[in-house]
């Protein structure tokens, strides 16, 4: 296996790019990949891991996030997503500790959740994308001006993103053990600070 040096988010990001013609599709590759990367800022953090490592850490979790769903465009039935995807990944050499975290996210797969990556990856992939439907519908269609209680508010919202699943919204706040409002501000606070880059 090639080493996990060997690849990087701008790697990640190609691949998604490449694979996926969706303008949409992208964008929530970006914002599951931020709030993933937040996760392992504050893994790191809790660690105390040097700059160097923390910052290796994050980007193996932004990749995650990235790669999570780069097949799903051209094989989105559940026989091949993302199991076409992972078997790609694998014969370049990603780690495989990205490609558990991506089979785990896909409940199906028959992969459970175990590390704190694959626990990340799970929690803010529906989160991200409430968020961003979140934000689209406010008159300015920013992110900023999205709210904690706002989306927990709307959360209770069947009719709101009706698609974006709520029990796995709540499953990846207890998976991570962290508080359901707290883990939404975490998430919250990772594409806020990435706007600009996710298009909201």
């Amino acid at each position: 296996m090639q080493s996990q040096e060997r690849f990087s988010a701008v790697q990640a990001e190609a691949l998604l790019r490449e694979w996926t013609r969706s303008a949409s599709l992208v964008k929530h590759g970006l914002a599951v990949a931020r709030c993933t990367e937040s996760y392992g800022l504050r893994k790191a953090e809790l660690c105390g891991m040097s700059c160097e490592e923390s910052a290796r850490l994050a980007e193996l979790y932004r990749c995650a996030g990235l790669l999570h769903d780069f097949d799903y465009e051209r094989h989105p039935t559940a026989e091949e997503h993302p199991f076409v995807g992972v078997k790609f990944l694998r014969e370049q050499g990603w780690p495989e500790e990205i490609l558990h975290a991506i089979l785990a996210h896909a409940e199906y797969s028959g992969v459970a959740p175990e590390s704190h990556l694959d626990k990340a990856l799970f929690a803010s992939d529906e989160l991200a994308g409430f968020l961003t439907a979140c934000a689209l519908v406010k008159p300015s269609r920013a992110i900023a001006d999205v709210e904690v209680a706002g989306v927990v508010k709307k959360m209770k919202d069947k009719a709101f993103a009706r698609a974006v699943k709520r029990e796995d919204i709540l499953r990846g706040a207890e998976l991570l053990e962290v508080p359901l409002q707290e883990h939404i501000g975490n998430c919250l606070r990772a594409m806020q600070a990435h706007a600009q880059e996710l298009g909201l």
